[in-house]
Parts: C-alpha cells; sequence; structure tokens
C-alpha cells in the first residue's frame, strides 16, 4: 500500500515503529527490510492480533477501541504526549484522565519558588502542597512545621481551627473550596486517590460532610483576591493566580501577591528573617 495512502494514525504508528530498536526487546537483529519493529512484533508486544495492528496501520478496520490504542501505546512504548497524540489523531479528543501522583518537585523548579519576592507553593491535583517559599511559610502556612501526610488544603481547611479563624467568611471559602476540589480530583481521575481523604473528612467534620453531599461543582477560576486575619500584620489581602506547571500537568503554581505595598515588604522583611534563621 503507497504510504500517501496512509491515514495519519497509521502513519503514525508506522513512524512509531520503525525508530524502536529490535534487539532491545529481544527481538533477533537479523537482515531486516525495513528498520524498527515489524508490525507482528508491535502486535505481540500488544497483545493484539497481527492482522489487526496491520489495518491499523493502513486506515482499515474501523476505529479502534480505547482498549486497544492503550494497549498500542505500551507496545511502541510512547510517552504520555505521543499517548495523547495517538487519541487525537483516532478519536479527536485526548484519552480519559489517568491521575498519577507526585512525591516532589525538581530542585530547579523549587529555585523558581525561593527566587519570588512573594508567597507562592505547588500543590498536586489532590490538593496535597508540595512545595512552597519562605514568603508562604510567614504570610500562609509554615507548611514545613506540618506533618507531610497532613500538608492538604481541604484536610487543613477542616481541621486546622488557625486556619478556620484567619478566614473572613470561612464557611464561604470552604464551600468554594469543597467545588473547586471535587472538580481538579474528577479532571485529573483522581477520584480513587481522594476516597479515604473524603471519607475521614465526612467522619470528623459535620461542615465537610454537609458541603460533600451538596455535590456542588466549581468551575475554574485562575485568579482572584484572599483577605486573611494574619497574627502579626492584621487583616490583609493577597492577589491570586494559578498557573499549570508546564510539563506536570498534576502540579499547579499559585503565587499570591500583596495588594498593599506595605504588606508586601512586611512579608519580604519577615521571609528575610526566616531564610537568615533557617
Amino acid at each position: 500500500m503507497p504510504q500517501d495512502s496512509f491515514t495519519p494514525l497509521g502513519k503514525f504508528l508506522r513512524d512509531r515503529r520503525t525508530r524502536l530498536d529490535p534487539a532491545s526487546f529481544g527481538f533477533g537483529s537479523g537482515r531486516r527490510r525495513t528498520p524498527g519493529l515489524r508490525r507482528e512484533e508491535v502486535a505481540q508486544r500488544s497483545n493484539i492480533s497481527p492482522t489487526w495492528y496491520t489495518w491499523l496501520e493502513q486506515g482499515r478496520g474501523g476505529a479502534p477501541s480505547a482498549d486497544v490504542l492503550d494497549r498500542i501505546a505500551s507496545g511502541l512504548m510512547l510517552t504520555e504526549p505521543e499517548r495523547e497524540h495517538m487519541y487525537m489523531l483516532a478519536f479527536g479528543h485526548p484519552p480519559e484522565a489517568r491521575y498519577r501522583g507526585t512525591e516532589g518537585i525538581t530542585p530547579r523548579l523549587q529555585r523558581v519558588l525561593d527566587a519570588m519576592p512573594v508567597p507562592a507553593m505547588i500543590r498536586t491535583a489532590t490538593w496535597d502542597v508540595v512545595a512552597w517559599n519562605a514568603a508562604a511559610a510567614v504570610a500562609l502556612t509554615d507548611y514545613g512545621a506540618v506533618p507531610v501526610e497532613q500538608r492538604n488544603i481541604l484536610r487543613r481547611m477542616f481541621s486546622d481551627s488557625r486556619l478556620q479563624a484567619a478566614q473572613e467568611d470561612w464557611l464561604s471559602v470552604a464551600r468554594y473550596v469543597v467545588a473547586s476540589f471535587r472538580a481538579d480530583v474528577t479532571r485529573a481521575g483522581a477520584s480513587q486517590e481522594i476516597s479515604a481523604l473524603v471519607e475521614e473528612l465526612s467522619r470528623t467534620s459535620a461542615e465537610f460532610d454537609a458541603l460533600w453531599r451538596n455535590n456542588d461543582v466549581a468551575g475554574q477560576q485562575g485568579d482572584g483576591v484572599k483577605r486573611l486575619r494574619h497574627p502579626e500584620m492584621g487583616t490583609i489581602e493577597l492577589e491570586f493566580s494559578t498557573f499549570a506547571v508546564e510539563g506536570r500537568p498534576e502540579l499547579n503554581l499559585m503565587i499570591y501577591n500583596p495588594v498593599a505595598p506595605e504588606v508586601a515588604a512586611r512579608i519580604g522583611e519577615m521571609a528575610a528573617v526566616r531564610a537568615i534563621s533557617a
């Protein structure tokens, strides 16, 4: 079949196949007419019929299922961006979200946080805080003093009395947090991962239980204003913005910019003292 008669999906699969080294997969490295793996070898690695795989490359046999595409993605050792591209070619939409947890960030990303003069932190799709800077520690929460398993924004919202007292209208904030949390974990495909947290908070907090049962969902709010009662600075206003971390779809960078210049200066002074004493 002429190469120009292949579908975009077929061309992509063929290109990925020809880039793989047979020897690295335990296949004979003897004489081959074309580079890369043979179609039957990809089919073997993907646990699908060689005929079915051949038809996919040739644009025959109808649309594949998501299960077949995932098997091929595994067989071809596709990266996550390549897998997403394959889904776009086959179905016109990306695959369903598959949540992947994270244990932290790179030193380079931490240095980016540390270079910021304003409070900034990074949280996961399940709202675990995995990184923060000195300004965030003095203006928001010193997560370094919080046990790792407790560094979850939702958990702290409903279990930390000091955090609750810092909110001017705690119930309204809590309602929005729960609705946003529900949307984020669903979007990330992490509903199973947060089931234990939800069960725990439903037992320990009547307010959370009621809000969770409401099933409210909030749209993504990339920015806004947060008003807090700070123990040393009094009531402060912070403009916040949320950004996705390039290459790390499970992470969000949150930056809090003080509205009042004097608050910004005070946070900077406190952060500097903290850094010296650290």
